[in-house]
């Protein structure tokens, strides 16, 4: 069976994954949810850059003695998940990249920002050196409800600024890895022109899923079903 490690997106914690964790479990595979240094639980680790992020996901398995290990990354971890992957070795079986960003070497997640690294940059100064938290209507037509957005902010906390502007640090082409790509649609319908490269690959799939940025609140159920169809064979 296989070792799900479940790494939630920006401002997240291992907390985000409660309503996917029992279907993985009940199918008989382990669950692994993992909070990054200077989130959640462990906010008070603010001074995180992107490299310490992928040291912790690599620790979860190594220490955890993993196999078979299902990587799963949500919008900014799929930059320290597609790192991570590549430095498990032979204990990976697949990567998920679920609605992510993903790694490309020597470039941070501030470099790909719609806006420029600038503007994201001077965000992050302007509050202390953290990415603020998304207020509510930054939610809009991402197919969640009031109550789901509420849980969101209520656990939320905000996101070390650092891990955004840290490069990645790839030894080979992420193409290489197995992995699944889901685009959610409501969140845009077509992946970014990096994710599209990478989707050439013989060994990446793209999957599709009616719902915004969030599966794991929107769509818990159909995420679900969607990472144990990720899963290797018995």
């Amino acid at each position: 069976m296989a070792e799900f490690v479940l790494v939630a997106g920006a401002w997240l914690g291992g907390w985000a994954w409660e309503e996917v964790a029992p279907a993985l479990r009940a199918a008989g595979h382990g669950v692994h949810p993992v909070t990054l240094p200077g989130l959640a639980e462990k906010r008070e680790e603010t001074a995180v850059g992107q490299q310490a992020h992928v040291r912790e996901i690599v620790e979860a398995v190594e220490t955890g003695g993993l196999s078979e290990v299902v990587l799963v990354g949500h919008s900014y971890s799929g930059i320290p998940v597609g790192q991570a992957a590549e430095r498990i070795g032979e204990r990976l079986a697949r990567v998920v990249f679920v609605d992510s960003e993903v790694p490309v070497d020597g470039e941070s997640f501030a470099s790909g920002w719609w806006q420029g690294p600038a503007e994201l940059e001077a965000s992050l100064e302007k509050n202390g050196g953290s990415w603020a938290l998304p207020t509510a209507p930054d939610f809009e037509g991402q197919g969640l409800t009031d109550e789901q957005i509420a849980r969101f902010l209520g656990a939320a906390t905000p996101h070390p600024g650092a891990s955004l502007t840290e490069p990645a640090v790839l030894g080979r082409p992420l193409g290489e890895l197995p992995a699944t790509y889901l685009k959610c649609l409501l969140d845009g319908p077509e992946p970014n022109p990096t994710v599209a490269a990478l989707l050439t690959s013989a060994r990446w799939e793209l999957v599709e899923l009616d719902t915004g940025h969030w599966p794991m609140f929107s769509r818990p159920g159909e995420l679900a079903q969607i990472l144990l169809h990720s899963a290797p064979a018995a």
